[in-house]
């Protein structure tokens, strides 16, 4: 399906901007067309008439939402493994995702990148009478947002939590925190969302509690993790590609959050080399298209990547 028949479906947002740019070569020889260009990622329309996309990722690399200039070598192939990974448990556990079992020819070099994805919709409802798209949240831990904001006396999802709660403090059963998906993620009340979609919110909750008990047993401790929801041509809701991964969860190796150091295997090692280099303050001076200059050391790289590559190890074993 081409770009323009995705836009007539209704299954792509006005508000992300297409490009006419070309892709890579051999996938555009194997009749794959380059219509997106994200920060991590990119899109490829396919020949065929069914409504289905290919996500290829790359190796940039970015953090709070700062086009950088960064890649990691190897990164995007690490990524799209351990995505495939937390499709096939999702499946398991009989919630269905965007990824599609069939792949691209394997004789195309960047293959070990490419995930072949449905084409859906974002789910949306009224709630509080505003149509609002979801980031279905649960955590096992009380970290982050949400307990700056308790040290504050707010509660913004209606949780009544005593606001006295240490910061690491471990919940008996996940707690729900969900929140609008746009440039400013929202807080939602939890029981008004769990009222709109009490199926979903409860099986995502199983989802969420069984992949919990298996990260634990091969030592990582998952703190938290977002859900985004769509809904394909059949009007049936399912997952879509980061389900159960580092661009979507908090993990810890179990032995370092015995030991109370709760720095979590993913982008939160950038994210503090960032803090340290003031890059939030730097990007403010960006112009509409312009990457971040950075310069990031090897060293950092390499704990980056290895950091997922271990997570890839202990969750596939």
């Amino acid at each position: 399906m081409r770009i323009e028949e995705i836009k007539k479906a209704g299954l792509w947002p006005e508000s992300k901007k297409t490009t006419t740019q070309k892709g890579i070569k051999e996938l555009e020889d194997a009749g794959y067309n380059l219509f997106y260009i994200g920060k991590n990622a990119d899109l490829y329309s396919c020949e065929e008439d069914e409504a289905k996309i290919l996500l290829v990722r790359s190796d940039r690399s970015s953090v709070f939402d700062i086009p950088l200039n960064l890649e990691i070598e190897n990164k995007g192939i690490v990524q799209t493994q351990i995505s495939n990974f937390g499709a096939s448990f999702a499946n398991k556990q009989g919630i269905k995702t965007a990824i599609l079992s069939e792949k691209i020819d394997e004789n195309i070099s960047v293959s070990p990148r490419c995930q072949l994805m449905k084409l859906c919709k974002p789910l949306e409802a009224s709630i509080d009478g505003e149509v609002v798209q979801f980031e279905l949240i649960f955590r096992n831990y009380l970290t982050g947002s949400l307990y700056k904001a308790l040290q504050e006396g707010n509660d913004p999802y209606g949780l009544n939590l005593p606001n006295d709660l240490k910061e690491w403090h471990k919940f008996e059963t996940p707690i729900f925190t969900p929140t609008t998906k746009g440039i400013k993620d929202i807080p939602l009340n939890s029981k008004k969302v769990r009222e709109v979609f009490p199926e979903i919110i409860e099986k995502l909750e199983k989802l969420f509690l069984e992949f919990t008990k298996f990260a634990s047993d091969r030592g990582i401790v998952v703190v938290d993790t977002k859900f985004e929801v769509f809904v394909d041509e059949d009007k049936e809701w399912l997952l879509g590609d980061e389900i159960l991964t580092p661009e979507s969860s908090r993990f810890i190796p179990k032995i370092d959050f015995d030991n109370g150091s709760f720095i979590s295997m993913d982008k939160q090692i950038l994210r503090n080399f960032g803090k340290e280099n003031k890059w939030i303050e730097k990007s403010k001076e960006l112009k509409a298209g312009e990457k971040l200059e950075v310069n990031v050391p090897q060293e950092i790289k390499d704990k980056i990547l290895n950091a997922y590559k271990e997570i890839l190890e202990k969750l596939s074993k």
